[in-house]
């Protein structure tokens, strides 16, 4: 038997030859190459043969992701059933489209070609989902899309806010031939799940195949590779269909598998004897890895090798060393010389024969060289089984039990039936069943029909046969046809047929089927079909027609149901009145029954009412009647008869119609009496109550300026009579009335004469006397506490003398101050007096002073009544205001005199102002100058009040006038000083000594708020040199100045004299200086830009800015800010025009020093988002001129 052929890892794979489609169930070819020697460049190996319109194209290759996705130990669902028939699937798709619940707009599928560019579109609903629904797109079963966009392939999402939808596209860019095959999209949101597969299909450009690589054929496009983003389907050859050859080479079915889809794998294991598929498979996965390079193999082992059963296998290897060591192992356990295994040196080959293959060698071998070794798989396939005895074509009628019967060369051989080109699955509850005697194989169909007319076919794996089934209906005779009745309402309908065979069969009423409930019942007995009706309606009747299943034969019947006519007067009431408003139209429509329906005729008056266009007119209807009146007049009051007849009877009724109106407007109203929010008015009942009791009235008013009324009672009013509040004073309303009745409202009453709320104000309060002469009587008060709408015109105040009760008006016209000044009355009368506020709506209740007033004027002895606060000495400090007021009484109007310290006020530098009442002392800054005491002095005629007020203007205190040591020991300094010569007019309340080091000269505060004149200062370090200085402080601060020692006090050690150091002062002078330089920099037009650069120097520098050597100088568009060293100068909102070299220039004695920067200033919204994006604005820069350069005016 020749060697096993084997297969290069890049060869190019030939498709193999696959029969005519006119011929689906014959075997089909498979090609193989013949076998070449050994280390020789191998033939194209075979390629599955494809089965016209059996499978699709699928649209992706196996990746490792998928191979992965099935557990060990089982096959994948594709392997393992096939796909189903065209039938079922179309099934499938309808119920999908029945149980969509999220998609609107489902992807359908389309045909591009090669280098074009198609779209899919699916929408989905967005009313109910509070947030977007997750959608995936997929390529078969498993391939995510979403990892595959990129250059070919786009994914996008939009949401419309106006119809709610959201619309997700996939466009496929520059389609090439291995995208065609099935995608699906799948659309999840929370629990709810919707899916939609559909196909694309891409044409070719061109008629060659290109060449595949079988282990490209598997890889996935990812990250790093040149393709990544690209749509990598190249595992899926196209098929195509050549001739078949005359002879068949061998097959070698492990490149079968390499190349095929999945869903042909168990296909391919029957058709060429693979019994351990699972096995076969993962090898298959082991063997798709690539291999690293070898150091101790110069040619390793091919991935895989195929011998038959019986058959004589040789594996060849290469060392790269000669002298390493060889081992070769079988499933792990080494393989030792003998007949069955025969190993061979040849230079640097190493050769291993096995001889008689059985299937227990199918394993996995490798060999060893040193600590490296390279593996391969060896396939043992059986013989193939042949069909000895063919299948006959044969005829049956439906119901009868059909075996089909064929004979293969082996016992208990694997065989295969098809139906059509599809598998048969038997199963518990399948009508198929397949009975094996040996070598015999029947297929057994129970109760055939006529669907199981088609050609069956039977496959091993050397051969098949196939043979056409026809399965014809039985003659049926009708023994008892169907026959027509008429019955009554109520009573039973009975359809009764028979027929020469026992067949089921199906009832329709008026072409609908009939479905059997309580009120219809359907009986098969045998060969007799009941239908029974127990209590006939009007709804059973109509055209049954009883047809015999798998027959064209129908046994049609008519049923007619009857019934007397009624007329139906329940909605009328007792009488049967009807009563109808003049000039409305009346629609009386009464409900009539019957079968067949009843014909109908109204009269009045012996006169019949005829159907037709006039304003009186019937309209008849299967279940109604209609009388019609379009415009009710009084004279179509009356009684109106009804008759109604058919086949099965007659029936009579009678009906009263009465036409009634709405009463006659009322008169206009009169309004007889107005307040301030109510006014009352009555109205006579109007002329005419259309026919029907008054039952009462609506009232309405409106303001005169609108046009709006409002109604003011929702309760009838039964009165003539009406009492309208809540209205606002001061504004014009009009009134109306409606008449109510059992029909309705009337029209308004003409509306009534205007007339305007007002209401006079409450009295003034709180009148009293607030002076008296001896001619005159001064009276005041306050306003009313409610002025109302109407407001407040003026007062009138009046009098009357005591004994008298004329009242006299004290003034002409109204005054609208509350004071006034009654003039002219006699001495020592008494009168008494009231005022009135009036407004529009008259004067108010008067408010009279509640005792006669003497005509006379009384003296009041002055009084002062010195605040609390001015009791004891008033202090201010220097430059505060003064500002004093001293309230006091007397009558008449009392003199006033002020004194200052026994002299009087100088009143250019104090203010003095007085009213009847009180006086006011005013001093805008007070000066020490301004300390004294202050007296008052009131006079009225002989009585005198005096009063005194001391102030005190101080201000801070000067400092001590002399500080002394007068001790220092160890770490100790006695101190004394003098107190000030100025004490700042005030107490001092305390002194602060602080001490500085005579090398910094730097002041520390020692004792704060001491009050003695003299002090000890401890803990001094030793060594140091110490001055002192001491504050004095009072009410007002400490002074301003301090008074230091003349001498120091030197803290020297014991028993050592300190010689102080000389030390030459340091020189902190230095030129002007830059730390950080301007940086050039980009701005964007609009958007404030800052420039920044730190300077140092001594004495501090002068900063200059400048703009292309021009100093900015009072440049509202510029902000300059200098903080410890650091310089910003801020341009704000810059346009490109302020772009430019900008110089930062640092003066000072010691010499000048400049730095410079650019600023370019980029407009345009594409250099924005740019540089938002992280771009760095060189290559900014550098794009936007080449854009500029290629398209300038769109630039």
């Amino acid at each position: 038997m020749p060697e096993p052929t084997k297969k290069e890892e890049n060869e190019v794979l030939a498709p193999a030859p696959a029969p005519p489609p006119e011929e689906p169930n014959k075997e089909k070819e498979a090609g193989t190459a013949p076998a070449k020697e050994p280390n020789k460049e191998k033939e194209a190996g075979p390629a599955p043969a494809k089965e016209p319109n059996k499978e699709k194209e699928a649209g992706t290759s196996p990746g490792k992701d998928e191979e992965d996705a099935s557990p060990p130990g089982a096959l994948p669902p594709e392997w393992s059933i096939g796909e189903p028939p065209a039938g079922e699937e179309q099934d499938k798709q309808n119920a999908n489209s029945q149980l969509s619940t999220l998609f609107v707009e489902k992807p359908q599928g389309g045909a591009v070609k090669v280098g074009e560019n198609i779209t899919f579109i699916a929408k989905v609903k967005a009313e109910d989902l509070l947030r977007k629904p997750t959608v995936k797109w997929f390529k078969g079963k498993w391939m995510d899309l979403a990892s595959k966009a990129g250059k070919h392939l786009q994914l996008k999402e939009t949401f419309e806010r106006h119809s709610r939808v959201y619309t997700f596209e996939m466009q496929i860019i520059k389609a090439k031939e291995n995208y065609a095959g099935n995608y699906r999209c799948e659309v999840t949101y929370k629990d709810k799940f919707d899916s939609c597969s559909f196909d694309l299909e891409v044409h070719e450009s061109t008629g060659t195949t290109p060449n595949i690589d079988i282990r490209s054929a598997f890889k996935r496009s990812g990250e790093g590779q040149d393709d990544a983003g690209e749509l990598d389907f190249s595992g899926l050859l196209k098929r195509r269909e050549v001739k078949p050859q005359e002879e068949q080479p061998e097959v070698d079915v492990w490149e079968l598998l390499k190349n095929a889809k999945p869903s042909e794998y168990e296909k391919i294991a029957f058709q060429y004897g693979i019994t351990d598929l699972r096995g076969m498979l993962r090898r298959l996965k082991r063997m798709r890895r690539v291999e690293k390079k070898s150091a101790a193999f110069a040619r390793i082992l091919d991935p895989a090798y195929q011998v038959d059963k019986g058959g004589r296998v040789r594996f060849v290897v290469e060392l790269a060393d000669p002298k390493l060591e060889v081992k070769w192992y079988k499933n792990g356990q080494e393989i030792r010389p003998s007949t069955k295994y025969i190993f061979e040196h040849k230079g640097c080959e190493r050769i291993m024969f096995i001889n008689n293959c059985v299937l227990t060698d199918d394993s996995e071998y490798y060999v060893t060289a040193g600590d490296e070794k390279c593996s391969t798989e060896l396939f043992v396939r059986e013989p193939p089984v042949m069909v000895t005895k063919q299948l006959e074509d044969t005829k049956a009628y439906c119901g009868e039990r059909v075996e089909l019967e064929c004979e293969v060369s082996e016992d208990d051989a694997n065989v295969k039936w098809f139906k059509n080109g599809e598998e048969i699955v038997p199963g518990p509850k399948s009508r198929y069943h397949i009975r094996v005697e040996g070598k015999k194989h029947i297929l057994v169909i129970d109760g055939a029909t006529k669907a199981d007319t088609a050609e069956y076919s039977v496959m091993t794996t050397g051969g098949q046969s196939s043979a056409k089934l026809s399965v014809d209906l039985k003659p049926l005779k009708i023994l008892t046809p169907l026959t027509d009745q008429t019955v009554n309402l109520g009573k039973e309908i009975c359809l009764k047929c028979e027929v020469s065979e026992n067949i089921t069969g199906k009832w329709t009423k008026n072409g609908l089927p009939v479905q059997e409930t309580d009120h219809l019942k359907i009986v098969h007995k045998g060969r007799i079909h009941k239908l029974v009706i127990a209590n006939a309606l009007v709804e059973d009747e109509g055209d049954y027609v009883f047809t015999p299943d798998a027959y064209s034969v129908t046994l049609p019947a008519k049923v007619h149901v009857i019934d007397p006519p009624k007329i139906n007067l329940d909605g009328l009431g007792a009488d049967n009145t009807v009563t109808v408003i003049a000039g409305n139209k009346l629609r009386l429509e009464i409900p009539i029954s019957g079968e067949p329906p009843p014909k109908a005729i109204w009269s009045r008056a012996d006169k019949a009412i005829m159907e037709g266009s006039g304003r009186i007119r019937a309209e008849n209807y299967p279940d109604s009647t209609t009388l019609v009146i379009d415009i009710a007049e009084k004279d179509d009051s009356g009684v109106y008869h009804i008759n109604l007849k058919n086949e099965a009877g007659e029936a009579h009724a009678s009906i009263n119609i009465k036409v009634v109106d709405i009463p006659d407007p009322p008169v206009a109203p009169n309004v007889t009496d107005v307040g301030d929010d109510w006014c009352i008015m009555t109205w006579e009942p109007p002329l005419y109550d259309g026919g029907s009791p008054i039952l009462g009235y609506f009232i309405e008013r409106k303001k005169k300026q609108s046009s709006r009324w409002m109604r003011l009672n929702f309760d009838l009013c039964k009165e003539t009579t009406f009492e309208p509040k809540k209205m606002i004073e001061g504004v014009a309303y009009e009134v109306r009335i409606f008449a109510v009745n059992a029909v309705g409202i009337s029209k308004p009453s003409m509306p009534s004469k205007p007339f305007v709320p007002l209401a006079v104000t409450s009295p003034p309060t709180l009148l009293t006397v607030d002076s008296v002469t001896d001619t005159t009587v001064t009276m005041k008060w306050r306003p009313p506490d409610q002025i109302g709408a109407a407001g407040l015109d003026g007062y009138v105040l009046e009098y009357c003398f005591e004994g008298t009760d004329d009242w006299i008006v004290a003034n002409t016209e109204l005054i609208e101050k509350t004071k006034f000044t009654i003039t002219g009355l006699p001495t020592d009368s008494r009168i008494f007096v009231r005022v009135k506020a009036v407004n529009a709506a008259g004067a108010s209740e008067p408010k009279y002073y509640s005792q006669p007033i003497l005509v006379k004027e009384i003296i009041e002895p002055p009084k002062i009544r010195i605040p609390r606060h001015l009791k004891q000495t008033y202090i201010r400090r220097v430059g505060e205001a003064i500002n004093l007021v001293i309230p006091f009484q007397g009558k008449p109007r009392p003199e006033l005199i002020w004194t200052k310290d026994g002299a009087p006020i100088d009143k250019n530098q104090i203010n003095i102002r007085n009213s009847e009442t009180d006086t006011i002392i005013f001093i805008r800054k007070a000066e020490r100058s301004h300390s004294g005491k202050y007296d008052l002095q009131v006079k009225v005629e002989k009585f005198v009040e005096t009063a005194s007020i001391d102030i005190r203007v101080i201000d801070r205190p000067g400092p001590p006038q002399l500080v002394k040591i007068d001790d220092v020991w160890g770490e100790n300094v006695a101190l004394s000083w003098t107190p000030p010569r100025d004490n700042g007019n005030t107490a001092i309340t305390g002194y602060t000594i602080q001490k500085a080091d005579k090398k910094s000269m730097e002041w520390f505060t020692v004792i704060e708020h001491y009050h003695r004149t003299n002090a000890t200062i401890t803990e001094l370090v030793i060594g140091n040199e110490y001055y002192f200085r001491v504050f004095a402080e009072n009410m007002c601060g400490l002074s301003e100045d301090a008074t230091m020692t003349k001498e120091s006090a030197v803290i020297a050690k014991d028993g050592k004299i300190y010689k102080n150091p000389v030390y030459e002062d340091f020189d902190f002078s230095e030129a002007p200086m830059f730390t950080q330089p301007l940086v050039n920099t980009y701005a964007v037009a609009g958007y404030n830009a800052t420039l920044n650069c730190s300077v140092r120097g001594n004495p501090k520098p002068k900063i200059t800015w400048m703009k292309n050597k021009v100093a900015i100088i009072d440049d509202p568009r510029y902000r300059m800010f200098s903080n410890q060293g650091v310089c910003t100068l801020e341009i704000r909102k810059p346009s490109p025009y302020d772009g430019g070299t900008y110089c930062c220039k640092a003066v000072n004695d010691l010499g000048t020093v400049e730095i410079e920067c650019k600023l370019e200033v980029k407009g345009g919204l594409s250099f924005c988002r740019l540089l938002l994006q992280g771009v760095p604005p060189n290559i900014i820069d550098s794009y936007l001129r080449d854009l500029h350069s290629s398209s300038p005016e769109e630039y």
